[in-house]
């Protein structure tokens, strides 16, 4: 812009200087003293202008200084200028007067680069990215051109970029009938006064000479190069061997905040945009994306080039592709959509993608009718790769699977094994819903689009196997129990919090977005009623589809949907407490003692539940409880009544009672709360469970199992309660009670297991254990029988697997001889008659009892197998040795060789460090390999928060939880391999809660010993009953 400055006042200054410089030289002066005169005047002229030119310039040096400190003074040393190469990459100022500090000073006030979340000064409207990808050295090379809309005027382009080697930057105006700068004067390049990086926030800026104008239309170019990284995320690679060969595929993984890794772009979920896509590769590869291919044209070099067809607007994170040499079968649904399973072509040939691809299928229609919203693309592709840092990726489109979570042989695999990979490909599938469509607006309610994918994970599991009974019953044990208890902790956050740094992002995806986000949805749905809940949804769908929401417009339309039936109840108002309060209220239910109320009402209080007296300092939060009660007796129910509890303290009026009627709350654990009740009450529920079980459903019983272990273990309520209140399991004959019993039992055996009373413990267990075990026995392998698991009665098989676990892991000898026959049988025919249902307990235990030789056979067949599942359980079974140098041998292997793929020896690891013999090995490890670990898994590491809580789950001493080392060392190695704080932070909090082992196993010993006494006086009185032939009497220690 200084260059093309033509004022008229300086051209005339320009010329009269230069005649009278013209004139000195060719007029020869007539005397001396004009001479003189003269030769003054030209010393003065340039003696001012030297020194004009020489402040100009000291000023221009010393702001391209101070503009220079800006940009890279939290990067250390000039390395701003990295990849500033190319058209406008100067780094200093050329005192234009458009860019001079001295007229606006915006350079200096304003550096939005220093923020740590994007601006919104300018918007992406479409993404063409092109993209060559070099298999031969695992890097890439990209040109991205981006539509921007201006917001506000602004001279700085600001977007993200991380590890990118840009090369070149350009901006230019756009002009044309769909731009809304249409009816001006249009386009031109405009000029880049520089670019630079800012790592601090993986930003990439770009500075104008003059400001882009509000409601136009821009264009930006940048090309860059980058490598195809072995860390698991933004664009990564990865291997398998066929026939022999190691073969290469490359394949990305961008969410939460990797796009930034793989092109520049707006790496925010709120900058949604439409992407179109080129890739160009080798011809022997196949190209994958969100849309089909549109055009495909092969170069003379032996390359070709596939153009995919334009998204819709999505966020970055959910764009993804793939560059691979896999195969693939493919069906399509009755709309016309293409589904098609992509995986190593050994797998697609043995049929180990069919069973995905057909539930795949069904899900789509399922979905597509629960939320009354098609379907939005054309294809849907399932991509199997070897390693991928989480189980699955929802990219729109083309969802990414770990083989372990998508390939299923069906002759080898067990029905938990299927249950488990049905189960994430229905996450996956309704992400394409809740987080493709629609999109939370920031990471603070991630659970937005995890929760409701972890709730339809039973939903949509119950439409494909409706007698698993999934959302009813398995819903109960493996999500609500198991979030509550990391709930209850002092060191659990809200499920909605806040998120400002880049480096935070990672920790929001946790079990309290997704367990618990699926437990008030739950909660949810059944206070609205079904109908209800699924109009809400559409609504909300319908109203944000191809944008962003926040949890208000999800309670707004949830509001409408109730309103629109007479019920005038505020969601938003109801469910802040839940989302934006930490934990959940214990809510106590007792007979009302006022002479005047007696028979007819109740008590009910509410307090945050918290495991640990010392941390009860709260009283200020209270809750919403939707609180179901039914009055009960021995040989009837009444039906429930819904009570909304407001306040601390609450007595409302039900059914008439008497002194043997109970009460019971929470029915069918439809709610995210624990229910205390007075001892008296607690004994009729013990009597009834131990008369006459039925009367009470079954969700409740594994409800009553599980609250009361907890209410122990945190001081609510004597140990011995839940101790006598299973007594009554030889009589249960469903699974879930079992099942939530066993989760409790497991919790006490790592807290007993070194201590004097763990033989007492364990002997109380095989008690409760042998007669339902010897009733269900063994599965067997009849013909036709193996892997056919869906003619199979589910809860059956599953309650046989539980009490063969119990049993074999607590001692029954029985159990530990028909384990080492099947190994033995295994290893002398060479041909496996183990039924695939209970492999992995027969496996565990046989090389758990067994000699060094079983140990090397198991690691044999780990090596020869080709079915994901039944490696995935061999390498499991290698952990269960009591031979610590075999423990030893296997986690130096997992990590020095290529004998262990990579993507199990983060599970090697914590498997270990399960193993009562291995638990300090395991720790020490993780501790003594850390630059390996670093090394090889990079970021990728630390998001799989899973090996933290592996290493140290079975820390139970005190000299464990004390050591002070591990403080110190992680701090060291935070600084020397530049891990975050935070995530330093979270790890941290792990030692706080650990402590607090000793005093719940005080607890548990105090209540082991105040049951001693009366359990052996209770076994005996049993032993003289069976052997008079007398019927069983339980008895009631309360």
């Amino acid at each position: 812009m200084g260059l093309n400055d033509s004022s008229p006042g300086a051209m005339r200054n320009g010329r009269g200087l230069s005649d009278q410089w013209a004139e000195s030289v060719v007029v020869r002066p007539r005397t001396t003293e004009r001479h003189i005169t003269v030769h003054k005047r030209l010393v003065l002229g340039f003696a001012l202008s030297i020194i004009t030119l020489i402040i100009v310039t000291a000023v221009a040096v010393a702001l391209s200084v101070r503009f220079d400190d800006c940009g890279g003074r939290d990067r250390g040393g000039g390395r701003g200028e990295t990849g500033s190469r190319g058209s406008g990459g100067s780094g200093r100022l050329n005192g234009s007067r458009g860019e001079r500090m001295g007229d606006r000073g915006d350079e200096e006030v304003v550096q939005p680069w220093k923020n740590s979340r994007l601006s919104g000064s300018v918007r992406p409207r479409h993404y063409d990215l092109r993209l060559a990808v070099y298999m031969d050295n695992f890097t890439f090379s990209g040109e991205v051109s981006i539509e921007l809309e201006c917001i506000n005027a602004t001279r700085f382009i600001v977007l993200h970029a991380d590890r990118l080697e840009v090369d070149r930057v350009s901006v230019a105006a756009e002009s044309g009938a769909g731009s809304r700068a249409a009816n001006r004067p249009g386009g031109g390049v405009m000029r880049v006064h520089r670019h630079f990086p800012f790592p601090t926030n993986q930003m990439y800026v770009v500075v104008l000479h003059r400001e882009l104008k509000p409601g136009r239309l821009y264009r930006l170019n940048v090309s860059f190069d980058a490598a195809i990284e072995d860390e698991l995320l933004g664009f990564f690679r990865s291997s398998y061997t066929l026939q022999r060969e190691r073969r290469y595929l490359a394949v990305t993984q961008f969410s939460p905040i990797h796009a930034r890794k793989a092109f520049p772009c707006f790496d925010e979920p709120v900058y949604k945009a439409t992407f179109s896509l080129s890739l160009r590769h080798d011809s022997q590869y196949t190209s994958l994306s969100n849309m089909p291919v549109d055009s495909s044209w092969p170069d003379e070099d032996g390359w070709v080039t596939n153009r995919f067809a334009r998204t819709p607007r999505m966020s970055t994170y959910y764009l993804a592709w793939a560059v691979c040499n896999f195969t693939y079968r493919e069906t399509q649904t009755s709309s016309g959509v293409v589904i098609r399973l992509y995986a190593r072509p050994d797998a697609v040939s043995s049929g180990a993608g069919d069973y995905a691809l057909h539930i795949t299928k069904r899900l789509l229609g399922f979905y597509e009718d629960y939320f009354k919203v098609q379907y939005s693309l054309p294809k849907l592709d399932l991509l199997a790769v070897p390693k991928h840092p989480y189980a699955a990726m929802e990219n729109w489109g083309l969802n990414v699977f770990v083989e372990q979570k998508i390939l299923l042989d069906a002759d080898v695999s067990s029905s938990s094994y299927q249950m488990e990979l049905t189960m994430v490909v229905v996450h996956e599938i309704c992400h394409q819903w809740f987080g493709d469509l629609v999109t939370p607006v920031w990471w603070e309610d991630v659970w937005l689009k995890e929760g409701f994918a972890h709730f339809f994970e039973y939903v949509g599991t119950d439409f494909l196997f409706p007698k698993w009974n999934m959302e009813k019953q398995r819903f109960l044990t493996d999500v609500l129990h198991e979030v509550m208890l990391l709930d209850g902790l002092g060191s659990s956050h809200p499920i909605s919090q806040e998120v400002e740094q880049a480096a935070d992002i990672d920790r929001v995806f946790d079990w309290i977005a997704y367990k618990k986000g699926a437990a008030l949805i739950r909660m949810l749905a059944n206070v609205m009623g079904q109908p209800l809940f699924q109009k809400g949804l559409n609504d909300y769908l319908l109203s944000h589809m191809y944008s962003n929401a926040a949890r208000d417009n999800l309670w707004s339309k949830l509001t409408q949907a109730m309103r629109s039936e007479g019920r005038d109840i505020d969601i938003g108002e109801m469910m802040d407490r839940w989302t934006l309060q930490m934990g959940y209220p214990v809510v106590t239910i007792s007979k009302n003692q006022s002479e005047q109320l007696r028979t007819h009402y109740i008590t009910v209080t509410q307090e945050h539940f918290l495991y640990g007296e010392e941390v009860r300092n709260n009283l200020s939060l209270q809750w919403q409880v939707p609180l179901t009660v039914a009055v009960g007796n021995a040989s009837s129910v009444c039906l429930e009544s819904l009570i909304w509890i407001n306040n601390r303290t609450e007595s409302h009026r039900i059914g008439q009672m008497d002194d043997s009627t109970w009460l019971l709350g929470n029915i069918n654990q439809t709610g995210y709360f624990r229910v205390n009740y007075d001892l008296q009450n607690w004994k009729l529920l013990i009597q009834q469970l131990h008369n006459n079980p039925q009367i009470i459903s079954v969700g409740n019983r594994a409800g009553l199992i599980d609250d009361a272990f907890n209410l122990a273990r945190a001081g609510y309520l004597p140990q011995g309660v839940p101790l006598q209140l299973i007594g009554y399991l030889p009589e249960e004959t469903s699974f879930l009670p079992w099942h939530a019993a066993s989760r409790a039992l497991y919790q006490l055996d790592k807290l007993l297991d070194r201590t004097d009373d763990y033989r007492l413990f364990s002997d109380y267990v095989l008690k409760q254990v042998a007669s339902r075990y010897h009733q269900m026995g063994w599965p067997t392998n009849g013909p036709g029988t193996e892997g056919n698991i869906l003619q199979a009665s589910y809860q059956t098989e599953e309650l046989q697997r539980e009490l063969i676990m119990l049993a074999c892991s607590f001692g029954n000898k029985q159990c530990h001889r028909q384990a080492v026959a099947y190994i033995s049988d295994w290893i002398s025919s060479n041909k496996n008659r183990i039924p695939p249902n209970i492999r992995d307990i027969v496996y565990c235990t046989g090389v758990s009892l067994m000699d060094e030789d079983v140990w090397e056979f198991i690691w044999m067949k780990f090596h020869s197998t080709s079915a994901v599942s039944e490696k995935k359980i061999l390498l499991e079974a290698l952990t269960c040795s009591d031979n610590t140098f075999l423990l030893n041998r296997l986690l130096n292997l997992s990590l020095t060789s290529d004998l262990v793929p990579e993507q199990d020896v983060i599970d090697v690891i914590i498997h270990v460090g399960r193993n009562p013999q291995g638990r300090n090995l395991a720790w020490k490890y993780f501790r003594d390999k850390w630059e390996i670990l670093n090394a090889r898994y990079g970021e990728a590491l630390f998001m799989n928060s899973k090996l933290i809580g592996g290493v140290t789950e079975f820390l139970n001493t005190e000299r464990e939880l004390n050591e002070t080392t591990f403080s110190a060392d992680l701090q060291w190695k935070r600084n020397q391999y530049n891990i975050n704080a935070t995530t330093v932070s979270e790890l941290l909090k792990v030692q706080p809660i650990r402590m607090k082992v000793e005093q719940t196993r005080r607890r548990s010993s105090e209540g082991l010993e105040m049951f001693r006494g009366k359990w052996l006086f209770h076994r005996d009185t049993l032993r003289k009953q069976e052997a008079g032939g007398l019927k069983r009497t339980p008895g009631l220690l309360i």
